[in-house]
């Protein structure tokens, strides 16, 4: 039986599975659509804002943590705090991201019929109505739609059950890179549009007016679901880190990544948004009902289309990749023989509590709470509550459980980092950070308008 504790082969491993788990339908599914809902360049630049200023020291904060203890999600809270309620963080990322993949998988399974659509012409000559009706027929087939869930689930649990190096470090290295060409290339084409300083316009000009506490809450919970952050998935991918990976260094590399990808996404379908009329907070379903639609107006639009579902698929498997990890990480708990089985095991089980996410759009469409379908309730739950509680746990356990001194030498292992670098990673960890979150979430649970008061 083994039970060595595996590790990424290099630092540029490390930076692609990291990026791996950031960089997918945060940054290319759910981005755009969220902008098109929350009025564009001002939700951009509260984004960016939140990423830099929250996002980044929570990533660096949970880069220590795995590092230091060399230990999964559960088990390194367990380690640094054995009788504290602090152990249910672990608990508490794990669960979110079982619930994640959950309704992730609908999404990965999408890109997986929309892939194949593509390539077998029927996406082609939809208008922009024969789309959208395409995409609603497609999503409402039982059939269809779980048998497309449960063969990306399928493809994920492949991946992961051949180990850290061999399955998901192997796979991040050739994926991220094509990722980023072919998101470039769409970006730049794009950018050749009749519609395309509109849509630059709409992604980048800020209008203060349209923000609320609802959209700062929306841009914390994609801050943090864009750099996997407040789950405890760094925790468990820094734990297979060395000491000379500089943990600074790697998450603005990360940050700087997931933004530049974000923005290339917004370039790649505003720009089309505008030139070919269409409406930019078409919602959830923007890219698969809307994007046919503007890419059979262009020229080649056939060969970009399945160019973008291919990238859109590694985006969806990248992260999918990431979040099952993590779930098998916690019962393998370093036992390598344990992987493979609890690897499917995993899978089949997600796939099983994400049947009505998958049929929310189908059989279960009447089944809401609060106005939100099923689907919508565990998105918002996962996105807007949950990572963010998450976040601020984590924020409330590192000065509280670990001594300052290790801290540093977590910091600076591995780079020059200077003290006064540290000493700002610490303030926005211990006082910055957790003060925003609660800020966002009493503005939201209590209506107090604080967020619009402030910005008004």
């Amino acid at each position: 039986m083994s039970n060595a504790t595996e590790q990424w082969s290099s630092k540029l491993g490390f930076i692609y599975a990291t990026a791996g788990s950031a960089i997918g339908l945060g940054a290319i599914w759910k981005f755009p659509y969220i902008v098109g809902q929350s009025g564009g360049g001002a939700f951009f630049i509260v984004f960016l804002l939140l990423t830099l200023f929250l996002g980044v020291p929570l990533l660096i904060g949970e880069y220590i943590l795995g590092r230091h203890t060399g230990k999964d999600a559960i088990l390194t809270y367990k380690t640094l705090a054995p009788r504290s309620a602090f152990q249910m963080t672990g608990w508490l990322g794990v669960i979110c991201c079982f619930l994640i993949l959950s309704f992730y998988s609908v999404i990965g399974g999408w890109s997986l019929l929309y892939l194949g659509s593509a390539l077998s012409g029927q996406l082609s000559e939809l208008s922009l109505g024969e789309s959208q009706n395409y995409f609603g027929n497609l999503i409402a087939s039982p059939a269809l739609s779980l048998g497309a869930q449960l063969l990306f689930l399928m493809l994920t649990a492949l991946v992961v059950a051949k180990g850290v190096q061999k399955g998901i470090e192997r796979v991040s290295k050739w994926m991220i890179p094509a990722l980023l060409v072919l998101l470039l290339i769409l970006a730049i084409y794009s950018l050749t549009l009749d519609g395309a300083a509109q849509g630059i316009q709409y992604l980048l000009a800020p209008n203060f007016s349209a923000v609320d506490g609802e959209t700062i809450l929306f841009a914390l919970g994609q801050a943090f679901f864009a750099l996997s952050v407040g789950v405890s998935v760094m925790v468990t991918f820094s734990s297979y880190a060395s000491k000379q990976q500089n943990l600074p260094a790697s998450a603005m590399t990360l940050a700087l990544m997931n933004i530049f990808v974000a923005l290339l996404a917004g370039l790649v379908i505003f720009p089309g948004v505008f030139t070919f009329g269409f409406q930019p907070d078409e919602g959830p379903e923007l890219i698969f009902a809307v994007l046919p639609a503007i890419f059979e107006q262009m020229a080649f639009g056939q060969l970009l289309l399945i160019a973008f579902f291919v990238l859109f698929m590694f985006a969806a498997l990248s992260t999918a990749f990431s979040l099952l990890e993590i779930i098998v990480a916690a019962f393998v708990r370093g036992d390598q023989d344990k992987r493979k089985r609890a690897s499917w095991f995993f899978a089949l089980l997600i796939f099983i509590v994400g049947v009505p996410s998958t049929l929310s759009y189908g059989l279960l469409a009447d089944l809401e709470f609060g106005g939100r379908s099923f689907f919508d309730t565990i998105d918002y739950l996962t996105s807007n509550i949950l990572m963010p509680l998450g976040a601020l746990l984590i924020c409330l356990f590192i000065p509280r459980k670990i001594s300052k001194e290790t801290l540093w030498n977590e910091f600076s292992s591995g780079s020059n980092t200077g003290k006064r670098l540290f000493a700002l990673w610490y303030s926005l960890v211990k006082y910055v950070a957790p003060i925003a979150i609660c800020i966002v979430f009493i503005d939201q649970l209590f209506g107090l308008n604080l967020i619009t008061i402030l910005f008004g």
